[in-house]
This record gives C-alpha cells, structure tokens and sequence, in this order.
C-alpha cells in the first residue's frame, strides 16, 4: 500500500460510543497494515468527554441536567482535559502511522492544528494561531475554534479533532473546556455572522489535511 494514500471514512452523525469501536477496529486494521492511513470524519449527538488529564470537576452542569439533555459522558485514552462534543461540530479522527507521517507527536499535533489555521486564514479570512501552552486552534488568541486531543496506540494515532463549525456554544458552559476558564470558544459560523453546514467545511479540512500531511492519493467518499 502507498504511504502516500489516505482514506476518507464518513461516518455521518454517529455516537461517540459507536465511533470509538470504529476507531478501535480501524487502529487494529492500520497496525495489521491491511489499510492505508485513514481520516474518520463524525458529528456527535451531545457528549462530554474526559482526557487522560481530565479532573470531574471541570464538568460544571450538574449530572441530572446532563442526563436530561441526553448528554453522555466518556473518560477516553486522549491527551487533555474535558471537551464537548455535539451537532454543528466537525470531528475528526486520524488513524494514521505516526512514525511515516511526524516521527513525534508533539510535530503531529502542530501539524494537525495548521490544517485549521489554513482553512480558517485561506478561504474565511479568519486569522487564527497556535498556543504551545494551550493546544488548539485560537481565534484573536483567546477564543478556541478547534480542539486538539491525540492518542497513541503502537505508533498509530487516534482520537483527533473537534471543529466548532455551528455548534450551540451555549452548551461549552456545561464544562470548562480543556480546563481553561479565563478564555471563550467560538465557531465558524460566529465568526462569520452567518450559517455554515459542516458539508460546506468537509473538502477543505480533508484537502488541507491533504496537503500538511503530505498525501497524494485519497480514497473514499469525497
């Protein structure tokens, strides 16, 4: 297989249980070598989920709140703290071997983070950077767009990336995202002053992907 080619699985809206059993499979198959690198693409029904790092307490939204918004909660294998996911959040998860494509992880994740300033800079007009010290892609350098979380299992990476496109920002004060309380989030669509659909986001984040990462050949439903 060429270590020049990329997958593209779609996984539509999907919850987050479900699609970390995909991630788990796909790992397995990647680590087989029966796949190329791959780029799991997901939007979540509400959930909050917990890094390695992660302390309950950032979870602010009291429990029977949560459960009556139908929000799960998972503690996962990621780096980070605790982050939200739901609707209106493009999220993606590369199962990609980190030692063909990075050599490090701290590389990887720069890179990662890049494919968003590049989008966000080079078809919205919307400059956005990088903090070594808080991870993530920031707007004006104290509103998060894009969350950064990665896993390592024998040098294939999973878990990945959440792109705020037009999530209710209302429900980030459930938690305090990635234990950060003196900074705000935001999206695309905020950014903006206008709607934005994830499927309007989707081909730009795969072909900068693309390019960062230094793929020619993608496969899969583009």
């Amino acid at each position: 297989m060429s270590r020049r080619s990329l997958d593209i699985v779609d996984l539509g809206r999907m919850s987050f249980g479900e699609a970390l059993a995909v991630q788990q499979r796909t790992v397995e198959r990647r680590l087989e070598e029966e796949i190329p690198d791959t780029l799991i693409l997901v939007e979540h029904p509400p959930v909050i989920t917990l890094g390695r790092g992660a302390n309950e307490d950032d979870i602010v939204a009291p429990r029977e709140l949560l459960a009556r918004n139908g929000v799960e909660v998972h503690r996962i294998t990621r780096g980070g703290l605790v982050t939200y996911h739901g609707p209106g959040q493009l999220v993606g998860y590369p199962i990609v071997n980190l030692y063909e494509r990075a050599r490090e992880l701290k590389r990887f994740v720069t890179q990662l983070e890049s494919v968003f300033v590049d989008v966000l800079g080079g078809r919205y007009g919307i400059r956005a950077e990088l903090d070594s010290d808080d991870r993530g892609v920031w707007v004006d350098g104290n509103r998060k767009i894009t969350a950064v979380g990665i896993a390592v299992q024998r040098r294939v990476t999973m878990h990945g990336f959440a792109f705020n496109v037009e999530p209710d920002l209302n429900h980030f004060r459930w938690i305090v995202p990635c234990g950060i309380s003196d900074r705000g989030v935001t999206s695309l669509a905020m950014e903006l002053g206008r709607s934005v659909s994830l499927e309007e986001v989707r081909v730009p984040v795969i072909e900068s992907f693309a390019e960062r990462f230094g793929y020619a050949d993608l496969s899969g439903r583009l």
